[in-house]
């Protein structure tokens, strides 16, 4: 496998090498998508615009960052959600999608704390809706002064969170306790690891062979450091290899589609390698499926994942077992069978374990998201 990715990048290369400009198409990195995660050491007066410019920074489903924010008055917020940002193939009742504005929230609340503000959250102040989002708010947040709260320690963190996607090295004995959080569950049993890994490669192996669940990432698909940085959002694909081998046409849209291609035989077995790598999992189950439920979850993730960056453990979620579309069900039955059987809504399930790091996620800065 890794020889194959090694030919195809030689033969990029090969085109490339000897010019300064095909060498740096293709060692460049896209430095303009991840601006906001530098803009956190500049001062800001307005505590909720330093808030949310730590919130924007939260992990969410495909990285559509779906947030909109209405400032309203002088102490508050109004989130909805951008409609255009849902993936109705693969979070069909914008689950996964109300999940992360629980990881904005909670990255809010947690940087409101460092100014000395307590974070009001009203979840769906006219209604949940339901099965669908739809025009009206997720949240009304309020800033309230609070000289007496104490600064949320896992602050410092935000910046140094990261999805990592590689394979996964085993943790040292006791570092996955690091990650734990009220309502977040955390394994190492290999018995049960080695059936989860069954069920997480089954399910990203059925997705990529359900061409509309497989399209609606290939067309989220952000090839190459000037396309991220042109659209710092969807799926990044970054590195020498991408952008020598997008630069030859080996990797594009129409071949990532293809399942006769190689560049899209290669994509699989590398998804089917990192969801097989599991050395230890983490999971949130949830008694009902509700929304605010939904937004407990996802502000329980956040803090789990903020644990996990400051002990150093690399964390991945693994959502497709959890998605409910059709040919999912399989694999979700399976999923809630062994970490929900006595019932429940397993909300996030995620891995964990050691890796090299990686750089930041691509983000639209903050000014992207607010409603004037």
């Amino acid at each position: 496998m890794a020889s194959r990715r090694q030919v195809i990048l030689g033969l990029g290369g090969a085109l490339v090498a000897g010019t300064a400009a095909g060498t740096w198409r293709v060692m460049r990195q896209p430095d303009n998508a991840i601006a906001p995660w530098q803009a956190l050491s500049q001062p800001v007066a307005d505590p909720r615009l330093d808030a949310l410019r730590h919130a924007i920074l939260a992990p969410n489903p495909h990285n559509r960052q779906p947030w909109l924010i209405r400032l309203d008055g002088s102490d508050s917020a109004v989130l909805t959600c951008d409609l255009a940002k849902r993936l109705p193939e693969t979070d069909p009742f914008d689950r996964q999608i109300t999940i992360g504005f629980g990881t904005f929230i909670e990255l809010a609340a947690i940087a409101a704390s460092q100014r000395g503000y307590r974070l009001e959250v009203e979840p769906f102040p006219e209604g949940e809706p339901q099965p669908r989002l739809d025009h009206r708010p997720v949240a009304r947040l309020r800033w309230v002064a609070d000289p007496a709260l104490p600064r949320d320690p896992l602050a410092a963190a935000i910046a140094l969170r990261r999805t990592n996607r590689q394979v996964y090295a085993s943790l040292p004995p006791g570092r996955l306790a690091a990650l734990a959080e009220p309502g977040v569950t955390l394994s190492d049993d290999a018995e049960l690891l080695a059936r989860l890994a069954r069920i997480t490669v089954a399910a990203i192996t059925g997705e990529m062979e359900t061409p509309a669940a497989h399209m609606e990432s290939v067309n989220l698909m952000r090839i190459g450091a000037a396309e991220i940085d042109a659209m710092p959002d969807g799926i990044a694909l970054s590195g020498p290899m991408i952008e020598a081998t997008s630069l030859v046409g080996l990797t594009t849209r129409a071949a990532l589609a293809d399942p006769a291609s190689t560049a899209y035989r290669l994509g699989l077995e590398d998804l089917q390698r990192t969801y097989g790598s599991i050395p230890a999992a983490l999971w949130i189950t949830t008694p009902d499926n509700s929304r605010a439920s939904q937004i407990a979850a996802g502000r329980a993730y956040a803090r789990a994942t903020l644990r996990a960056a400051r002990a150093g453990v690399a964390v991945h979620p693994l959502s497709q077992s959890l998605q409910e579309y059709p040919a999912m069900a399989a694999h979700f039955a399976q999923v809630h069978s062994l970490l929900a059987p006595d019932g429940g809504q397993v909300q996030m399930l995620a891995r964990a374990g050691l890796a090299a790091p990686v750089r930041p996620a691509a983000r639209y800065p903050l000014e992207a998201h607010l409603l004037t």
